[in-house]
Protein backbone atom coordinates (compact mmCIF):
# COMPACT_ATOMS: atom_id res chain seq x y z
CA UNK A 1 0.00 0.00 0.00
CA UNK A 2 1.44 3.60 -0.51
CA UNK A 3 0.16 6.81 0.75
CA UNK A 4 -0.39 9.14 -1.79
CA UNK A 5 -1.27 12.94 -1.18
CA UNK A 6 -4.31 14.47 -3.80
CA UNK A 7 -3.38 17.76 -4.78
CA UNK A 8 -7.16 18.59 -6.17
CA UNK A 9 -10.26 16.92 -5.30
CA UNK A 10 -12.44 17.94 -7.77
CA UNK A 11 -14.66 15.24 -10.46
CA UNK A 12 -11.36 13.77 -11.62
CA UNK A 13 -9.85 13.06 -8.32
CA UNK A 14 -12.98 11.60 -7.35
CA UNK A 15 -12.37 9.16 -10.19
CA UNK A 16 -8.69 8.67 -9.30
CA UNK A 17 -9.37 7.58 -5.68
CA UNK A 18 -12.23 5.65 -6.84
CA UNK A 19 -9.41 3.82 -8.87
CA UNK A 20 -7.00 3.62 -5.98
CA UNK A 21 -9.27 2.85 -3.20
CA UNK A 22 -9.78 -0.44 -5.53
CA UNK A 23 -6.18 -1.41 -5.57
CA UNK A 24 -6.09 -0.72 -1.53
CA UNK A 25 -4.39 2.56 -2.13
CA UNK A 26 -4.63 5.03 1.25
CA UNK A 27 -5.46 8.33 -0.08
CA UNK A 28 -5.73 11.62 1.47
CA UNK A 29 -7.28 14.51 -0.93
CA UNK A 30 -7.00 17.83 -0.71
CA UNK A 31 -8.59 20.95 -1.95
CA UNK A 32 -9.13 24.66 -0.89
CA UNK A 33 -13.31 23.58 0.40
CA UNK A 34 -14.43 21.19 2.52
CA UNK A 35 -16.79 18.41 1.14
CA UNK A 36 -15.03 18.22 -2.48
CA UNK A 37 -15.71 15.70 -4.96
CA UNK A 38 -13.00 13.46 -4.21
CA UNK A 39 -13.02 13.85 -0.20
CA UNK A 40 -16.09 11.88 -0.02
CA UNK A 41 -14.40 8.40 -1.26
CA UNK A 42 -10.08 9.14 0.26
CA UNK A 43 -9.18 7.88 3.13
CA UNK A 44 -8.38 11.34 4.98
CA UNK A 45 -8.80 15.63 3.46
CA UNK A 46 -6.93 18.49 3.86
CA UNK A 47 -8.56 21.66 3.25
CA UNK A 48 -5.80 24.73 2.59
CA UNK A 49 -4.64 26.90 -0.06
CA UNK A 50 -2.39 25.07 -2.42
CA UNK A 51 -0.67 28.48 -3.36
CA UNK A 52 0.30 28.84 0.36
CA UNK A 53 3.58 26.77 -0.03
CA UNK A 54 4.17 26.52 4.20
CA UNK A 55 0.35 24.92 4.06
CA UNK A 56 1.51 22.66 1.41
CA UNK A 57 4.98 22.14 3.44
CA UNK A 58 2.88 21.36 6.76
CA UNK A 59 0.86 18.49 4.85
CA UNK A 60 3.57 17.39 3.45
CA UNK A 61 5.26 16.82 6.59
CA UNK A 62 2.05 16.08 8.76
CA UNK A 63 1.12 13.14 6.30
CA UNK A 64 4.30 12.07 4.93
CA UNK A 65 3.13 10.48 1.81
CA UNK A 66 5.12 8.48 -0.59
CA UNK A 67 3.33 9.95 -3.84
CA UNK A 68 2.35 13.53 -4.61
CA UNK A 69 -0.49 13.43 -6.72
CA UNK A 70 -1.15 16.84 -8.40
CA UNK A 71 -5.03 17.44 -10.04
CA UNK A 72 -5.61 20.99 -10.22
CA UNK A 73 -3.22 24.34 -11.48
CA UNK A 74 -2.79 26.33 -8.39
CA UNK A 75 -0.41 24.87 -6.43
CA UNK A 76 2.70 26.26 -5.32
CA UNK A 77 4.55 23.84 -7.53
CA UNK A 78 8.15 25.12 -6.69
CA UNK A 79 8.02 23.42 -3.73
CA UNK A 80 7.28 20.20 -5.45
CA UNK A 81 10.95 20.00 -6.34
CA UNK A 82 12.19 19.84 -2.81
CA UNK A 83 9.79 16.99 -2.03
CA UNK A 84 11.42 15.34 -4.88
CA UNK A 85 14.86 15.98 -3.45
CA UNK A 86 13.16 14.44 0.00
CA UNK A 87 12.44 11.02 -1.98
CA UNK A 88 8.77 11.60 -2.40
CA UNK A 89 7.59 10.50 -5.92
CA UNK A 90 5.82 13.65 -8.03
CA UNK A 91 3.80 12.82 -10.44
CA UNK A 92 4.28 12.18 -13.23
CA UNK A 93 7.52 14.24 -12.01
CA UNK A 94 8.14 17.96 -10.57
CA UNK A 95 9.55 19.25 -13.55
CA UNK A 96 6.46 18.27 -15.65
CA UNK A 97 4.09 20.21 -13.31
CA UNK A 98 6.01 23.20 -13.78
CA UNK A 99 6.00 22.97 -17.06
CA UNK A 100 2.36 22.41 -17.47
CA UNK A 101 0.55 24.50 -15.29
CA UNK A 102 2.34 27.71 -16.74
CA UNK A 103 1.34 27.90 -20.56
CA UNK A 104 4.51 29.63 -21.15
CA UNK A 105 6.94 27.66 -19.55
CA UNK A 106 5.13 24.39 -22.11
CA UNK A 107 4.85 27.26 -25.49
CA UNK A 108 8.50 27.78 -25.32
CA UNK A 109 9.54 23.79 -24.72
CA UNK A 110 7.11 22.58 -27.23
CA UNK A 111 8.09 25.49 -30.27
CA UNK A 112 11.63 26.32 -29.48
CA UNK A 113 13.37 23.55 -27.65
CA UNK A 114 11.36 20.50 -29.21
CA UNK A 115 10.25 22.11 -32.87
CA UNK A 116 6.66 21.39 -32.68
CA UNK A 117 4.72 22.90 -34.39
CA UNK A 118 2.10 25.41 -32.58
CA UNK A 119 0.06 28.74 -33.37
CA UNK A 120 2.40 31.44 -33.73
CA UNK A 121 2.44 33.36 -30.27
CA UNK A 122 3.20 36.41 -28.41
CA UNK A 123 3.29 37.19 -24.18
CA UNK A 124 1.98 40.09 -22.19
CA UNK A 125 2.36 41.51 -19.22
CA UNK A 126 0.50 44.78 -19.46
CA UNK A 127 -2.98 45.67 -21.29
CA UNK A 128 -0.78 48.02 -23.69
CA UNK A 129 1.82 45.23 -24.76
CA UNK A 130 -1.48 43.09 -25.16
CA UNK A 131 -2.73 45.54 -27.97
CA UNK A 132 0.93 45.75 -29.24
CA UNK A 133 1.03 41.98 -29.55
CA UNK A 134 -2.78 41.62 -31.02
CA UNK A 135 -1.52 43.58 -33.60
CA UNK A 136 1.28 41.90 -34.25
CA UNK A 137 -0.60 38.92 -34.44
CA UNK A 138 -3.61 40.17 -36.46
CA UNK A 139 -7.35 39.61 -35.91
CA UNK A 140 -8.99 37.44 -35.11
CA UNK A 141 -6.73 35.86 -31.98
CA UNK A 142 -7.23 34.01 -29.19
CA UNK A 143 -6.52 35.50 -25.67
CA UNK A 144 -5.68 33.37 -22.39
CA UNK A 145 -4.52 33.34 -19.10
CA UNK A 146 -0.73 31.58 -18.59
CA UNK A 147 -2.30 29.75 -15.53
CA UNK A 148 -6.26 28.12 -15.66
CA UNK A 149 -8.10 25.50 -16.04
CA UNK A 150 -11.21 24.23 -18.24
CA UNK A 151 -10.98 27.13 -20.39
CA UNK A 152 -11.22 29.96 -17.73
CA UNK A 153 -10.80 33.31 -18.73
CA UNK A 154 -9.90 32.25 -22.84
CA UNK A 155 -11.50 35.08 -25.12
CA UNK A 156 -11.35 34.52 -29.02
CA UNK A 157 -10.74 38.38 -30.00
CA UNK A 158 -12.24 39.59 -33.16
CA UNK A 159 -11.76 43.22 -33.48
CA UNK A 160 -9.58 45.56 -31.46
CA UNK A 161 -12.44 46.65 -29.38
CA UNK A 162 -12.34 43.81 -27.90
CA UNK A 163 -9.28 43.69 -26.46
CA UNK A 164 -9.64 45.56 -23.26
CA UNK A 165 -12.67 42.89 -22.26
CA UNK A 166 -10.04 40.23 -23.31
CA UNK A 167 -7.71 41.54 -20.76
CA UNK A 168 -10.22 41.72 -17.62
CA UNK A 169 -12.23 38.56 -18.56
CA UNK A 170 -7.84 36.64 -18.90
CA UNK A 171 -7.01 38.43 -15.41
CA UNK A 172 -10.42 37.09 -13.94
CA UNK A 173 -9.91 33.71 -14.64
CA UNK A 174 -6.03 33.75 -14.00
CA UNK A 175 -5.51 31.19 -11.37
CA UNK A 176 -2.29 31.38 -9.12
CA UNK A 177 -0.41 34.39 -8.74
CA UNK A 178 0.75 34.94 -12.37
CA UNK A 179 -0.68 38.06 -14.08
CA UNK A 180 0.05 37.46 -18.02
CA UNK A 181 -1.46 36.36 -20.96
CA UNK A 182 -0.71 34.35 -24.07
CA UNK A 183 -1.62 35.89 -27.45
CA UNK A 184 -2.46 33.13 -30.32
CA UNK A 185 -3.06 33.55 -33.55
CA UNK A 186 -5.98 31.86 -34.53
CA UNK A 187 -5.57 28.46 -36.25
CA UNK A 188 -8.51 27.39 -38.94
CA UNK A 189 -8.42 24.17 -37.63
CA UNK A 190 -11.04 21.52 -39.22
CA UNK A 191 -11.27 19.84 -35.68
CA UNK A 192 -9.66 19.52 -32.14
CA UNK A 193 -8.56 16.17 -30.33
CA UNK A 194 -7.20 15.16 -26.91
CA UNK A 195 -4.46 12.01 -27.16
CA UNK A 196 -4.74 10.04 -24.03
CA UNK A 197 -0.79 8.96 -23.43
CA UNK A 198 0.62 6.92 -21.08
CA UNK A 199 3.88 6.71 -19.84
CA UNK A 200 5.34 4.38 -18.01
CA UNK A 201 8.00 3.88 -15.34
CA UNK A 202 9.50 0.43 -16.92
CA UNK A 203 7.80 -0.11 -20.37
CA UNK A 204 6.67 1.65 -23.41
CA UNK A 205 4.48 5.25 -24.24
CA UNK A 206 1.19 4.13 -25.04
CA UNK A 207 -1.41 5.94 -26.84
CA UNK A 208 -5.40 5.57 -26.63
CA UNK A 209 -7.25 5.81 -29.14
CA UNK A 210 -8.29 9.39 -29.75
CA UNK A 211 -10.14 11.66 -28.40
CA UNK A 212 -12.49 14.03 -30.07
CA UNK A 213 -13.97 16.82 -28.15
CA UNK A 214 -16.57 20.27 -27.97
CA UNK A 215 -15.79 23.22 -26.44
CA UNK A 216 -17.80 26.14 -25.43
CA UNK A 217 -16.53 29.28 -23.47
CA UNK A 218 -12.84 27.16 -23.55
CA UNK A 219 -14.40 24.51 -21.33
CA UNK A 220 -15.45 21.05 -22.30
CA UNK A 221 -19.18 20.17 -23.26
CA UNK A 222 -18.87 16.77 -25.03
CA UNK A 223 -16.66 14.34 -26.16
CA UNK A 224 -16.19 11.24 -28.08
CA UNK A 225 -14.25 8.43 -29.01
CA UNK A 226 -12.57 7.26 -31.16
CA UNK A 227 -12.05 10.96 -33.45
CA UNK A 228 -11.85 10.20 -36.84
CA UNK A 229 -8.19 11.39 -37.69
CA UNK A 230 -6.27 10.91 -41.04
CA UNK A 231 -3.64 7.86 -40.26
CA UNK A 232 -0.50 10.44 -41.14
CA UNK A 233 -1.93 13.01 -38.56
CA UNK A 234 -2.36 10.22 -36.03
CA UNK A 235 0.97 9.50 -36.12
CA UNK A 236 1.96 13.17 -36.12
CA UNK A 237 0.28 13.55 -32.79
CA UNK A 238 1.39 10.84 -31.82
CA UNK A 239 5.14 11.27 -32.22
CA UNK A 240 4.84 14.84 -30.92
CA UNK A 241 3.27 13.63 -27.82
CA UNK A 242 5.89 11.55 -27.24
CA UNK A 243 8.61 13.44 -28.04
CA UNK A 244 6.98 16.40 -25.29
CA UNK A 245 6.30 13.51 -22.59
CA UNK A 246 9.35 12.32 -23.24
CA UNK A 247 10.90 15.93 -22.38
CA UNK A 248 8.96 16.75 -19.47
CA UNK A 249 9.31 13.08 -18.05
CA UNK A 250 7.52 10.63 -15.24
CA UNK A 251 5.09 8.41 -15.48
CA UNK A 252 1.22 9.08 -15.74
CA UNK A 253 -1.20 9.74 -17.63
CA UNK A 254 -1.32 13.28 -19.99
CA UNK A 255 -3.77 14.86 -22.02
CA UNK A 256 -1.90 16.14 -25.35
CA UNK A 257 -4.15 18.39 -27.13
CA UNK A 258 -4.07 19.25 -30.67
CA UNK A 259 -5.79 21.35 -33.64
CA UNK A 260 -6.11 18.97 -36.94
CA UNK A 261 -6.31 21.03 -39.74
CA UNK A 262 -6.94 19.38 -43.52
CA UNK A 263 -4.31 21.83 -45.32
CA UNK A 264 -1.83 22.02 -43.01
CA UNK A 265 -1.82 19.43 -40.43
CA UNK A 266 -1.33 18.76 -36.73
CA UNK A 267 -0.50 21.51 -34.27
CA UNK A 268 0.20 21.13 -30.36
CA UNK A 269 -1.84 22.85 -28.37
CA UNK A 270 -1.40 21.90 -24.90
CA UNK A 271 -0.57 19.71 -22.21
CA UNK A 272 -2.15 18.36 -18.85
CA UNK A 273 0.09 16.08 -16.85
CA UNK A 274 -2.62 14.58 -15.32
CA UNK A 275 -5.89 12.71 -16.43
CA UNK A 276 -8.09 15.16 -18.29
CA UNK A 277 -11.81 15.95 -18.57
CA UNK A 278 -12.38 15.36 -21.78
CA UNK A 279 -11.51 11.52 -21.02
CA UNK A 280 -13.97 10.96 -18.75
CA UNK A 281 -16.12 9.37 -22.26
CA UNK A 282 -13.51 6.37 -21.16
CA UNK A 283 -15.98 5.74 -18.43
CA UNK A 284 -18.57 4.88 -21.00
CA UNK A 285 -15.87 1.40 -21.21
CA UNK A 286 -14.23 2.18 -24.62
CA UNK A 287 -11.27 0.69 -23.61
CA UNK A 288 -10.22 -2.06 -21.23
CA UNK A 289 -8.16 0.38 -18.74
CA UNK A 290 -10.31 4.09 -18.28
CA UNK A 291 -7.62 7.14 -17.85
CA UNK A 292 -8.03 7.34 -13.85
CA UNK A 293 -6.82 3.38 -14.36
CA UNK A 294 -4.28 4.40 -16.64
CA UNK A 295 -2.71 7.00 -14.35
CA UNK A 296 -3.00 4.88 -10.97
CA UNK A 297 -1.15 2.28 -12.85
CA UNK A 298 1.44 4.32 -14.10
CA UNK A 299 1.90 6.08 -10.55
CA UNK A 300 2.44 2.81 -8.74
CA UNK A 301 4.72 2.01 -11.54
CA UNK A 302 2.26 -1.43 -12.64
CA UNK A 303 2.75 -2.67 -15.96
CA UNK A 304 0.44 -1.83 -18.56
CA UNK A 305 1.04 -4.15 -21.71
CA UNK A 306 -1.61 -2.91 -23.79
CA UNK A 307 -4.63 -0.41 -24.23
CA UNK A 308 -7.41 -2.23 -26.04
CA UNK A 309 -10.30 -0.23 -27.64
CA UNK A 310 -13.48 -2.22 -26.84
CA UNK A 311 -16.22 0.18 -27.98
CA UNK A 312 -17.04 3.87 -29.47
CA UNK A 313 -18.62 6.13 -26.88
CA UNK A 314 -19.30 9.60 -25.80
CA UNK A 315 -19.81 11.89 -23.00
CA UNK A 316 -21.97 14.87 -22.36
CA UNK A 317 -21.95 17.38 -19.12
CA UNK A 318 -24.08 18.02 -17.17
CA UNK A 319 -24.55 21.97 -16.10
CA UNK A 320 -26.22 23.96 -13.29
CA UNK A 321 -28.81 26.76 -14.56
CA UNK A 322 -28.62 28.16 -11.41
CA UNK A 323 -26.24 29.45 -8.45
CA UNK A 324 -26.15 28.03 -4.84
CA UNK A 325 -24.33 27.91 -1.76
CA UNK A 326 -26.50 25.20 -0.43
CA UNK A 327 -25.88 21.08 -1.08
CA UNK A 328 -27.81 21.17 -5.04
CA UNK A 329 -30.72 18.31 -5.83
CA UNK A 330 -31.54 16.80 -9.30
CA UNK A 331 -34.14 16.07 -11.08
CA UNK A 332 -35.03 14.15 -14.18
CA UNK A 333 -32.39 11.13 -13.69
CA UNK A 334 -34.77 9.00 -13.98
CA UNK A 335 -35.45 9.84 -17.54
CA UNK A 336 -31.80 9.66 -17.83
CA UNK A 337 -31.65 6.21 -16.34
CA UNK A 338 -34.66 4.91 -18.59
CA UNK A 339 -31.82 4.03 -20.93
CA UNK A 340 -28.42 2.05 -21.80
CA UNK A 341 -26.37 4.85 -20.33
CA UNK A 342 -24.44 5.77 -17.45
CA UNK A 343 -24.72 9.56 -15.39
CA UNK A 344 -22.13 10.20 -12.74
CA UNK A 345 -23.20 12.83 -10.18
CA UNK A 346 -19.85 14.96 -8.97
CA UNK A 347 -21.36 15.40 -5.68
CA UNK A 348 -20.34 19.26 -5.50
CA UNK A 349 -21.74 21.21 -2.34
CA UNK A 350 -22.53 24.25 -4.10
CA UNK A 351 -22.93 25.60 -7.65
CA UNK A 352 -23.28 28.56 -10.03
CA UNK A 353 -24.53 29.12 -13.17
CA UNK A 354 -22.69 27.06 -15.95
CA UNK A 355 -20.69 24.96 -13.33
CA UNK A 356 -19.82 21.29 -14.55
CA UNK A 357 -21.83 19.05 -12.07
CA UNK A 358 -22.10 15.65 -13.68
CA UNK A 359 -22.10 13.65 -16.79
CA UNK A 360 -23.58 11.30 -18.92
CA UNK A 361 -21.71 8.78 -20.74
CA UNK A 362 -23.08 6.18 -23.35
CA UNK A 363 -21.16 3.52 -25.65
CA UNK A 364 -21.77 1.01 -28.56
CA UNK A 365 -20.07 -1.52 -30.41
CA UNK A 366 -17.38 -0.50 -32.17
CA UNK A 367 -18.99 -0.91 -35.43
CA UNK A 368 -21.77 1.33 -34.75
CA UNK A 369 -22.59 4.98 -35.70
CA UNK A 370 -20.81 7.20 -33.34
CA UNK A 371 -22.76 10.42 -34.00
CA UNK A 372 -25.64 8.12 -32.79
CA UNK A 373 -24.07 8.18 -29.81
CA UNK A 374 -23.25 11.57 -29.12
CA UNK A 375 -26.53 12.87 -30.18
CA UNK A 376 -28.05 9.85 -27.16
CA UNK A 377 -25.62 11.24 -24.42
CA UNK A 378 -26.55 15.15 -24.72
CA UNK A 379 -30.32 14.04 -25.01
CA UNK A 380 -29.45 12.13 -22.02
CA UNK A 381 -27.65 14.94 -19.77
CA UNK A 382 -30.67 17.88 -21.28
CA UNK A 383 -33.03 15.38 -18.73
CA UNK A 384 -30.94 16.36 -15.69
CA UNK A 385 -31.69 19.78 -13.76
CA UNK A 386 -29.70 21.22 -10.84
CA UNK A 387 -32.03 22.85 -8.70
CA UNK A 388 -32.32 23.73 -4.72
Amino acid sequence: MKKILLLGSGELGKEFVIAAQRLDQHVIACDSYAGAPAMQVADESEVFSMLDGEALERVVNKHKPDIIVPEIEAIRTERLYDFERQGIQVTPSARAVNFTMNRKAIRDLAAKELGLKTARHFYATTYDELVEHAEQIGFPCVVKPLMSSSGKGQSLVKTADDLRHAWEYAMQGSRGDIQEVIIEEFVRFDSEITLLTVTQQNGPTLFCPPIGHVQKGGDYRESFQPAHIAPEHLAEAQRMADKVTHALTGAGIWGVEFFLSHENGVYFSELSPRPHDTGMVTLAGTQNFNEFELHLRAVLGLPIPCIKPLRIGASAVILSGIASESHPHYKGLERTCEEDADVRIFGKPTTRVNRRMGVVVCNAPLDGNLDEVRDKAKRLASYVEVVE
